[in-house]
């Protein structure tokens, strides 16, 4: 590649080389540098190449690149057997279960804490004392992962200016910005939405450009001197600034419910125009998650474990424009490479911003690249286990699309790859599952298309839904019993049994595996609510951030206490205020509801990357209490949904602070403040698009505002608040036999953790995560394998056979990639879209049909109806 050294090998300065002995040379006993030598004429070279070997093995070993060993070792020389002691039984009670903690280490520790003659014969155990000393000093100096050592820095300087006049303004500018154009374009279909990440990558020059330019002029409050131009523009200026774009990008849940209520073909209630009812309802909702964020910290933002991969991907970007260190490192073929990470971001955000425009407008086709289709367009059964559009992609190369492997947050370059590769056999073994159910036609699946998110009626015609309701949207018994219960396609069918199974599961992992930890963060709040102070044994000071972050005031619990009291009072004066037949008390179940699942839900976010979504429980516990009230559903649902969703949002906000340092106060209130003007903003672009945009959400709409995502809102709020879950899932149910999912979550979690507790010395068995399995099951209708597979090579290649073998080039330049390539697609989007898509330039030609043709552009079905014949109940059977 480019950024390699084009020297040849052998031909590197000597800086670079390992001292080389001339002749053979022998050592005697032992390479162990604690043991003696022999020493012939070039003791010199054998000693060398002995301490050097030792040391590349310690770092193998201990996980660690060469810097991070180097500085451990000044702070291990320091402790003391018994000290070393203590922090490894931390350690290990914390990690021993933690599968991103190397499990080499942890069977080291515990060889260490388990040998009693280690500690009654040090003497003979040197080279594992040392170790462990290292390992102390690695867990107590830095952080116990390499994927964070490699991007967070383990110093700090609490004088860095963060919470400047330009920080602010640059902040505020892009919130507006991203509110904007996410409202505007979020019922367009395709949508397009403006990351984060584009925030982050605009914001540096324009920094560096007020840095440049504006004058050191400003004002002194409260003894704190503002300035419009304090100095250089600093890292934490720019993490804050990328803080309040996070916040701001997303879109009011709420919006949804909104939409349903107000557009005529919907439920046509026309005082969901009112601004005071949205406002109210959005802030409710966006709101109530931060109280919830804050009363987590302690369990999802101070454990070191807690390390929230996408986080790490931010701080890399981050760090590639404010960091000017560039220690050369080894990379395949011995080459060194000497690029600094802002150059390779530069680099590999040109090539993607120009390869981006191949997949997804000149060559569509490479996108969704269903290549064995092309070859029976029109065979069934090739189409229905390769396809892409409409099957179920097995498929070995089904895309030339990066943003494809990026569909779920799952970047391979930053998610672990114990999380992609358990995903990936969570979707294998629901192949087979939607296969057998569609191939057996069980529940009639067969009828319809084997992968759909659709729901039908028994004539394999898309639900109407007016069949069933009445003028008011609400369920009506005589004209539902006249039309069709709905039918679900298999790869639909599979998903709900397996998002069952993925809230119960869920919960036991976290009794079973994260207990300890969890009864930790209630003790840390318990001692906080009585102001007591942390004790020396407290786990969490083990982390080198935690101590970092003691140097800035806290914020303080009854902040927190009072945004999630007025978040309640704003949700229950909008539900009440108006005629929205809907108890308040739907505010409080969304809490309970977050209550119980988001610290579970947290962790196994914090720690795989996968976050498991309440919607479809929110969906069945409120359709079951507001049966036939399809707007109380709604509203079940999404407080229910967000309450949690939000919650684990803003506590990834949070660590991207702790890693960074930002002032916890800083960061609170820029919080606040971003998301209150982007709720307004997205309020104010929705009325507009209702009053302005002719045909809206209709296929005839502008602009094509067709909002396949209201629809989908809409389906889902009567399927289950108005149709209600109990006939469709209750006693005598259509797919009450799915319900098999809830305590199958239990049982796939109690049999891998019996499975270590039996056969601790399995390694395989920690790399085991039964709620990642579980939510490969979710993956299908409308995506499908050809999403998840593509990420396992390259997951495997970055996370195992680089990070193992050259852990200073893979610390440098991982998740710079992983950032520049996702700048580099959402760049390259935004330009493809504004440019020609909105304007309606189609590129036609074979290479953007071929994708479409056949069983992929028009699903095939397994078995067809005659004139007249309809499958399922008969009339008159079901009610």
């Amino acid at each position: 590649m480019a950024a390699a050294d084009d020297e040849k090998r052998g031909a590197t300065s000597g800086a670079d080389e390992v001292p080389r002995r001339p002749s053979a040379v022998s050592l005697n006993k032992s390479e162990d540098p604690s043991e003696p030598f022999s020493y012939d004429e070039d003791d010199r070279y054998a000693y060398a190449n002995s301490e050097q070997r030792q040391q590349t093995m310690t770092e193998h070993d201990l996980n660690v690149t060469e810097d991070d060993l180097l500085e451990a070792k000044e702070l291990a020389s320091q402790y003391t057997l018994d000290e070393v002691r203590s922090i490894m039984i931390r350690v290990h009670r914390i990690h021993e279960k933690d599968p991103n903690f190397p499990a080499t280490v942890i069977q080291k520790i515990k060889a260490f804490l388990e040998n009693e003659s280690v500690f009654s014969n040090p003497e003979k155990h040197q080279h594992l004392i040392q170790e462990m000393k290292l390992e102390a000093a690695l867990v107590t100096s830095n952080s116990p992962y390499a994927e964070v050592r490699a991007v967070v820095s383990n110093k700090d300087d609490p004088k860095t200016p963060c919470s400047t006049i330009r920080s602010w303004t640059i902040g505020l500018f892009f919130s507006l910005l991203l509110a904007f154009i996410n409202q505007l374009f979020d019922i367009r279909q395709p949508a397009i939405r403006v990351m984060a990440n584009v925030a982050q990558l605009l914001a540096y020059p324009i920094g560096k450009a007020a840095e440049n330019w504006l004058p050191d002029k400003g004002f002194t409050l409260f003894g704190i001197r503002h300035s419009l131009n304090p100095g250089p523009f600093s890292k934490k200026e720019h993490m804050l600034i990328t803080i309040m774009a996070n916040v701001a990008y997303n879109t009011p849940y709420t919006n949804y419910i909104i939409w349903v209520q107000y557009l005529p073909q919907y439920f046509d209630q026309p005082y969901a125009s009112h601004f005071a009812y949205q406002l109210l309802i959005a802030l409710a909702t966006n709101f109530i998650g931060y109280g919830m964020a804050g009363v987590c910290r302690r369990f999802l933002v101070y454990p070191s474990y807690c390390v929230w991969p996408a986080s790490l991907v931010t701080i890399a970007l981050n760090s590639a424009f404010h960091n000017d260190v560039n220690p050369p490192v080894e990379g395949p073929f011995r080459r060194i490479w000497r690029i600094s990470r802002i150059k390779f971001f530069y680099l590999m955000f040109a090539a993607m911003f120009v390869w981006f425009w191949f997949p997804n407008y000149i060559w569509v086709g490479l996108s969704k690249f269903n290549w064995i289709s092309w070859i029976a367009p029109g065979h069934r059964d090739v189409n229905v286990i390769t396809g892409i559009n409409n099957g179920l992609g097995v498929n070995p190369f089904p895309t030339w699309d990066w943003n494809v492997l990026l569909w779920d947050s799952a970047d391979p370059l930053m998610v672990p790859f114990f999380s992609t590769l358990n995903r990936f056999i969570g979707v294998f073994v629901s192949f087979w599952v939607v296969l057998i159910f569609w191939y057996k036609n069980v529940y009639n699946t067969g009828y319809l298309p084997i992968n759909t998110n659709r729901v039908y009626d028994h004539f394999a015609q898309l639900y109407n839904i007016t069949k069933a309701t009445d003028d008011h949207g609400l369920f009506n018994q005589e004209k539902y019993a006249q039309y069709s219960p709905p039918f679900l396609g298999a790869g639909n069918i599979v998903i709900y049994m397996f998002f069952f199974g993925i809230y119960t599961s869920t919960l036991t992992y976290a009794a079973l595996y994260h207990r300890h930890e969890i009864i930790m963060g209630f003790k840390a709040l318990f001692n906080s609510l009585r102001r007591k102070k942390k004790t020396k044994q407290d786990d969490t000071s083990l982390d080198v951030h935690n101590r970092l972050m003691q140097a800035y005031p806290e914020v303080p619990e009854w902040w927190y206490m009072i945004c999630l009291a007025v978040a309640i009072g704003l949700g229950i004066g909008g539900i009440v205020g108006w005629d929205t037949h809907t108890s308040p008390g739907v505010v409080f179940y969304g809490l309970a509801l977050c209550v119980v699942f988001v610290i579970p839900v947290g962790i196994i976010k914090a720690m795989t990357g996968i976050e498991v979504t309440l919607n479809v429980l929110a969906e069945f516990v409120g359709g079951s209490w507001v049966d036939g009230n399809a707007l109380a559903m709604n509203y079940f649902k999404s407080f229910g949904y967000v309450t949690c969703a939000h919650a684990i949002w803003f506590c990834n906000d949070l660590k991207l602070a702790h890693y960074v340092k930002i002032p916890p106060r800083q960061t609170f209130i820029a919080q606040i403040i971003a998301t209150f003007i982007s709720t307004i903003v997205c309020i104010g672009v929705l009325n507009f698009q209702m009053q302005n945009i002719d045909g809206v959400c209709t296929p005839n709409a502008q602009y094509k505002l067709t909002c396949p995502g209201v629809n989908t809102f809409f389906t889902a709020s009567v399927l289950w608040g108005t149709v209600g879950p109990e006939r469709i899932f209750g006693h005598g149910g259509q797919y009450s036999a799915t319900l098999v999912g809830f305590p199958l979550g239990v049982v796939i979690v109690v049999f891998f953790w019996a499975l270590s507790k039996k056969f601790p010395n399995w390694t395989w068995v920690r790399q085991i995560h039964p709620v990642a399995i579980m939510y490969g099951g979710i993956v299908w209708a409308p995506y499908n394998m050809s999403y998840v597979w593509p990420s396992v090579p390259i997951a495997y290649f970055s996370w195992i056979y680089l990070k193992s073998r050259f852990l200073g080039l893979w610390s440098k330049y991982n998740f710079v990639l992983s950032a520049a390539w996702s700048c580099g697609i959402a760049i390259s989007g935004i330009i493809i879209f504004f440019s020609l898509q909105y304007t309606g330039t189609d590129f036609d030609w074979w290479g953007n049909q071929v994708s479409q043709m056949g069983c992929e552009g028009d699903s095939c079905e397994l078995k067809t109806l005659g004139p007249g014949e309809y499958f399922g109940p008969r009339m008159g059977d079901f009610s």
